[in-house]
């Protein structure tokens, strides 16, 4: 009966922690923990072998990081240059579609028409499919009011791309400006012109 017992007995910690880092730098993408577990032999604790992962590997050349409600293998920040390379910009976001990111990212859960006061202009169709196409945004639930409108929320690999934990870690109103990334804008009451679209934000 107790051998029976040993079978079934979850592995020691630190060999539960050697199966999560194999597995995390076996994947390209984020873990989850639910993830993890459903790997893992039965009665293994990956909310522990995390952990004692994490600690492990703090100060070391790559990082255990969590991103949103998943985990991953990271560069750590300090060596990042160590791995850039010279390459060829396929694609800029316009700043139609730098703005509606930002008002996601800032406001989410929100609406397109959430969107389009916040910016003062109509947000077209194509911005936010190249936001979704990207997988940086992505459908929350619906609004109970009236229409039940969709809501856009960012998702785990926008946190991933910029190297977040979560929406919360965001910079504040203060480092934006302080990093000149705050245009000045016209007061909220001053109308736009009738025709001002999209357009208008695409870069030149």
């Amino acid at each position: 009966m107790a051998e029976e017992q040993q079978l079934f007995d979850a592995p020691p910690l630190h060999e539960q922690e050697r199966m999560v880092e194999a597995i995390l730098f076996a994947t390209t993408a984020p873990v989850s923990v639910a993830e993890l577990n459903a790997r893992l032999p039965h009665g293994c604790d990956a909310v522990a072998a995390l952990e004692a992962l994490r600690a492990r590997y703090e100060g070391r050349g790559v990082q255990l990081v969590r991103v949103g409600e998943a985990w991953a293998m990271r560069t750590a920040p300090d060596l990042g240059f160590l791995m850039s390379r010279e390459t060829v910009e396929t694609r800029k976001l316009s700043r139609a579609a730098v703005e509606t990111l930002a008002i996601v990212a800032y406001h989410q859960p929100c609406t397109r028409a959430e969107i389009e006061e916040i910016r003062g202009v109509a947000v077209s169709r194509g911005t936010l499919d190249q936001l979704l196409e990207m997988e940086w945004i992505r459908f929350g639930r619906r609004r109970e009011t009236p229409g039940r409108p969709v809501t856009f929320v960012v998702t785990q690999e926008f946190l991933d791309h910029f190297g977040l934990e979560s929406s919360r870690d965001l910079p504040g109103l203060k480092d934006l400006r302080a990093a000149g990334l705050l245009d000045s804008r016209p007061p909220p009451d001053v109308p736009a012109p009738e025709d001002e679209q999209d357009d208008m934000f695409e870069d030149e």
